[in-house]
């Protein structure tokens, strides 16, 4: 018996269940990613850092950013992000400068120690997209279903947050 089954004994429970397993399953995915980058890190000898805080660097890239441009585009959440980015700054992988128009705003980028961590994982993301695509898990066509269906669900979602009072 399911954990889910009062919820799916609902209107539709097939499309519920399905639902619920699709939620689990973003879930357990964001998880298991980073599994994934900690075993890297561990492989490469590469143990200043987390998961969570290599992914960050991955995903501010070329970029300078402020902590409150992170959470608005949608990635991490505000302490979480904050935190990870000061022990970043004190480890050496960005570096910080107070924004001269509004001193309150810290603007942070990737040092070259940064930027190895980013290779590292780009490089893994290549190894996994080439793998997928040559054991013939995915292709080109069954990524681009699953990105357009999560973005329906992530504008879904978004349009709940605000709309909801």
């Amino acid at each position: 018996m399911s954990i889910h089954a009062p919820l799916t004994d609902a209107l539709r429970p097939g499309f519920m269940a399905a639902y619920l397993e699709s939620l689990a399953l973003v879930e357990r995915l964001h998880r298991l990613l980073l599994d994934v980058i900690k075993d890297e890190f561990e492989r490469v000898g590469e143990l200043e850092i987390n998961s969570v805080q290599a992914l960050l660097l991955f995903n501010i890239g070329d970029n300078e950013v402020t902590a409150g441009e992170l959470k608005t585009r949608g990635y991490y959440q505000g302490s979480n992000v904050s935190y990870n980015l000061k022990k970043l700054v004190e480890l050496g992988f960005m570096h910080h400068q107070r924004s001269e128009i509004d001193r309150r705003s810290v603007r942070v980028r990737l040092t070259e120690k940064g930027r190895r961590v980013r290779a590292t994982i780009t490089e893994l993301f290549l190894r996994h997209a080439e793998g997928m695509e040559a054991h013939g898990i995915l292709g080109i066509n069954g990524i681009e279903d699953i990105n357009a269906s999560l973005k329906r669900m992530e504008r879904y979602w978004a349009d709940q947050i605000r709309y909801i009072y």
